[in-house]
């Protein structure tokens, strides 16, 4: 009973938002059936429109993890933006310095890397470097919070701009290709470059960017979940979330939660670049990221902070993602941001029914005091 109530609020969120989306079409003047017909045929097309909903999921899926996680332990992580943009940056750096990356010929041309290590040790080297750094970008504000009592949402959004900033002075300054007018690195070698599930799926044309990084990301919601309800340190991570001082009166040093729940958070986020970096662009590119950071934390609400909750919540925004496109072009009214009013109204609808969850607890709770 108590799963299905769980299951029953996000889904009649998403059936509100799309009914009062389909009152804006038909307000704005075209037909909602066509339009909602060509927005999920689109995403759920094959191979094409399935391959880019996965696509379009994986960052969604890694960032409302890490959100997640943080929101077990009490916290709220606006900075997964940063730590998977200063993420990116690190397995952009390990593949260019170590990938054997030289740029132009002959005698102009600038040898970038330091080593070229083959994939077996290059890959896993890049992905252990894109989670270690969105770990330390994490836990920076986990050990604000702890040792200080910094509100970790003022530091995770000025850590954000800080991240963005670094990164693009150094791409600018010392990984930029000469003469290239984008704001990108130069390439990352080909042992870093992992595969793309077309070159191994019958059907599934190599061209769509679907990668290894969407299968790690199913391992990713396995993984935390394992992490939160059958280990001892996901135990003391929610202890601390649902109630610190009695966690602390339980012998449980919430610093240390506070911390560790930043730095994994942290780390989630990081392996968006698995998917950018290693697995789409090959590069760090400085606009890679289509506010995955902000979105995951919508992911993580509907998918109510639970690992499966928030793959089926990715895969729905990952779905309206593939199919804004077809809408934009098939219909004469409606643009695709009405992907982005669709994705507003499922956090308001679902941030609706939390406030009105926690002020009826509050009410029973103080009729019981009277009584």
């Amino acid at each position: 009973m108590h799963l299905l109530r769980q299951l029953a609020f996000p889904l009649l969120a998403v059936a509100a938002a799309f009914f009062v989306g389909g009152i804006v079409v038909l307000l704005i003047g075209d037909d909602p059936f066509e339009t909602y017909a060509l927005l999920i045929g689109s995403a759920l097309s094959w191979p094409d429109g399935i391959g880019r909903t996965l696509f379009y999921a994986t960052p969604l899926i890694f960032t409302g993890l890490a959100v997640a996680v943080a929101f077990r332990c009490g916290l709220l992580n606006i900075g997964a933006e940063g730590q998977l943009y200063v993420a990116a940056f690190a397995a952009a750096w390990v593949g260019i310095k170590f990938g054997g990356t030289v740029f132009g010929e002959g005698e102009k041309a600038i040898n970038y890397s330091w080593a070229s290590l083959p994939a077996v040790v290059l890959v896993p080297l890049c992905v252990l470097a894109a989670v270690a750094a969105g770990a330390v970008w994490g836990g920076v504000p986990g050990y604000l919070k702890a040792k200080f009592g910094a509100h970790e949402v003022i530091t995770t959004i000025m850590l954000n701009f800080i991240a963005a900033a670094l990164c693009s002075y150094f791409t600018q300054y010392h990984f930029k290709a000469p003469g290239d007018p984008i704001l990108e690195t130069v390439p990352v070698g080909e042992a870093a470059r992992v595969a793309r599930l077309g070159s191994f799926i019958p059907g599934l044309p190599e061209r769509i960017p679907l990668n290894v990084a969407f299968l790690l990301a199913i391992l990713a919601c396995v993984a935390v979940y394992y992490f939160l309800w059958r280990t001892k340190w996901g135990y003391e991570i929610r202890a601390t979330g649902a109630n610190p001082t009695a966690a602390e009166y339980g012998g449980i040093s919430t610093t240390k939660q506070i911390v560790l729940a930043m730095a994994v958070s942290g780390g989630l986020a990081g392996m968006v670049a698995i998917n950018e970096v290693l697995g789409y662009r090959y590069l760090f590119y400085e606009g890679f990221s289509d506010n995955y950071g902000y979105t995951g934390i919508a992911v993580a609400l509907l998918g109510r902070n639970h690992p499966a909750g928030v793959f089926f919540a990715a895969l729905l925004f990952g779905a309206l993602s593939r199919g804004s496109i077809a809408v934009d072009a098939f219909t004469e009214r409606v643009s695709k941001d009405l992907i982005q009013v669709l994705q507003a109204l499922v956090i308001l609808f679902v941030a609706a029914e939390v406030g009105a969850r926690a002020l009826f607890s509050r009410y029973s709770l103080l009729r019981r005091s009277k009584v």
